[in-house]
């Protein structure tokens, strides 16, 4: 992503990767009052996207979205927004309602009890108006790992999947979907606020 990105051109295309990883800690570059996992089974690596701690894990979509954001007329804010807004829109087919908080990046679900759990979480880096990094949604992982560390710097904060709300797809069509929701907003120009 990183030489990808310092290696583009004014015309360089766009790129969605998508990617699913072994199980792995993420230190994003607010590394600030982050609590480290106790589990040291499980590494930890250093990154240089926007945001705290994070866990990836097999049953997980990851989306890198390298994108030229002047080329798109975005803005770092607009572009958190649309991803967002992609997310939600996926679940929403899926007859699940979705929210994003402008406060704290990301997809949550309200449960049954009230209470907030994400779903999928941004972290995002802009290097000469290119942005790369991206998204992650919780499809049918074990969410134990989650519970050793403050998702995204949140105490306390619950996390959900696809698969605990009933959907039911297996995870490479969820993925092919949201692919699909990405790529129209942005050939349609959607992005755009």
């Amino acid at each position: 992503m990183q030489t990808f990105t310092t290696d583009r051109l004014a015309n360089t295309p766009d790129e969605l990767w998508l990617t699913e990883h072994q199980p792995v800690y993420t230190l994003g570059l607010n590394r600030k009052q982050v609590r480290l996992p106790s589990d040291t089974n499980i590494p930890l690596v250093l990154t240089d996207r926007g945001g705290k701690i994070t866990y990836h894990g097999p049953g997980q979509i990851i989306i890198y979205a390298l994108l030229d954001l002047n080329r798109n007329h975005l803005n770092i804010r607009s572009l958190v927004t649309h991803l967002e807004k992609s997310i939600i829109t996926l679940l929403a087919n899926y007859g699940v309602s979705a929210t994003a908080k402008q406060e704290a990046p990301g997809v949550y679900i309200r449960g049954a009890d009230g209470i907030d759990a994400k779903i999928a979480s941004l972290g995002l880096r802009i290097k000469n108006n290119c942005c790369y990094h991206g998204l992650s949604l919780n499809v049918n992982m074990d969410l134990k790992p989650f519970t050793a560390i403050d998702p995204c710097g949140y105490i306390g904060l619950k996390v959900t999947q696809t698969s605990d709300l009933g959907i039911n797809d297996s995870q490479e069509k969820i993925a092919e979907s949201l692919l699909s929701v990405l790529t129209t907003n942005l050939a349609n120009g959607n992005m755009h606020d």
